[in-house]
This record gives structure tokens, C-alpha cells and sequence, in this order.
């Protein structure tokens, strides 16, 4: 039997008559970094919200190690889609003891801990709204680990931000397979994800174009432009 930590069946989204993701199978290995690739528009952050449980599916399974996904998955699962949704007049530990309370966490010490995984430690009294991108960035990423999940779903998580701020969040989500954790990290800059990732996967079309485990010494950029250069409507 594989060793899967999510995978998907046939999965599929209809908005308003529009397929946005066509029947995506897709594999997710236990302990791997999975970067899913494709333009702005190819459904990267649809099949996202779909593996976190913020969008049902019209079609097609989602099944957790092995089973089909259900909400008592959720506390395994950590997300930062979009905008990390943070208070701009709390701390970065404020913010934290909010999510702590709103998941209820008994332990106060996992506050502490992420704040130490992401790198705030030293924003003491400084309020979020007063923080930098890449701060703002690393906090979203707190409160998605807050709950010490098996797998970590980040969609663009470097956009907007500078050199030094990308490096950082590469150098973290390097680390997260020795912790136990799966993460699936997508991107529109395959350069980006293919130094971190262990596995690739290409969407484009609202399709799966290519799923593999990443090769030394294989034109994956070749493969890329040829998939995201074939032609064809764009979804939106």
C-alpha cells in the first residue's frame, strides 16, 4: 500500500457553469515537499482551498491517509492561503493566544515554540500592523503550525517578498519532513519551488499535466515551458 499523506480522485470544481479544476488526480507522499506548479489562473489555489476543507469539491474525492477527507481531519491540517488573516493591533503572541483559544490548545508553550520555528521571537511589544511583509508572512505561518499539523498547505507564500525574506522561508520549509510534517507549496516560478521540493506537479488548464518525483540532472524547466506554452483556453 502507498504511503500517502493526501491525494485526490478525480477532483473537480464547477464555478457558475466554468471548470476551474478538471478531474485532478493527484498523490501527496508522507514526509514529502510537493510543489504544484502553474500560471496565475490554473487552479493552483482552488484545489488548495479543496485539500484544507475551505471549498467543497463538485466532483470528484479527497482522501487522508488513505480515507476519504472529513472535518476531523482539520486539526491535522495547516493553511496560509491568500492574506494571512492576523490582527494589525495585536502582537505577533497576541495574535497567537487568539488562534490558541480559537482551537482550543491547552498548551500555552505552542506559542512560544512557532513564534521560535518562524522566527519572531524578537518582536516582543511590536504590533502587526507595524510589521513587514516577510513578518506578516512568517506569522501566517505561525498560526498555521500553531496546531502542530501533519500537513502544511502554503500557496504562494513568497510572493511580495524581498531576497532575504524568500531565503528565509526556504530555509523553514526545509526543515518541516524532519519534523514530521508534509508540505504542499505551490508556485507560478518553477526556480522557486524546485529548490525546496521533493516531488512536482504541473497544473495548467485546470488539469494535471505532470506529477513526479524531482530527478538530478532532469530539464524540468524544459517540461514546464512546454506544458504552460501547448495552447489551449485559459480558466480564469
Amino acid at each position: 500500500m502507498n504511503d500517502w499523506q493526501i491525494e485526490t480522485i478525480n477532483l473537480t470544481k464547477v464555478y457558475k457553469g466554468h471548470k476551474v479544476i478538471d478531474k485532478v488526480s493527484m498523490q501527496v507522499e508522507v514526509g514529502s515537499v510537493y510543489g504544484l506548479l502553474g500560471p496565475n489562473g490554473a487552479g493552483k489555489s482552488t484545489i488548495m482551498k479543496m485539500l484544507a476543507g475551505l471549498v467543497r469539491p463538485t466532483s470528484g474525492e479527497v482522501l487522508y491517509q488513505g480515507r476519504p477527507w472529513n472535518r476531523e481531519d482539520i486539526p491535522n491540517i495547516g493553511a496560509l492561503i491568500e492574506s494571512p488573516a492576523i490582527y494589525p493591533n495585536l502582537t505577533a503572541h497576541e495574535n497567537l493566544e487568539v488562534y490558541r483559544l480559537m482551537y482550543n490548545i491547552s498548551d500555552p508553550q505552542c506559542i512560544p515554540n512557532v513564534l521560535e520555528t518562524v522566527r519572531l521571537t524578537d518582536t516582543e511589544n511590536k504590533v502587526a500592523k507595524k510589521f513587514s511583509m516577510g513578518m506578516k508572512q512568517r506569522l501566517g505561518l505561525a498560526i498555521a503550525l500553531l496546531k502542530s499539523p501533519k500537513l502544511l498547505i502554503l500557496d504562494e507564500p513568497t510572493n511580495g517578498l524581498d531576497p532575504a525574506g524568500i531565503e528565509e522561508f526556504r530555509e523553514m520549509i526545509r526543515t518541516f519532513p524532519q519534523k514530521g510534517i508534509t508540505v504542499i507549496l505551490s508556485s507560478h516560478i518553477l526556480s522557486e519551488v524546485q529548490q525546496v521540493a521533493t516531488h512536482i506537479a504541473i497544473l495548467h488548464h485546470g488539469q494535471l499535466q505532470y506529477e513526479a518525483p524531482i530527478v538530478q540532472g532532469e530539464d524540468l524547466e524544459r517540461k514546464f515551458r512546454e506544458i504552460i506554452l501547448s495552447g489551449g483556453p485559459q480558466h480564469v
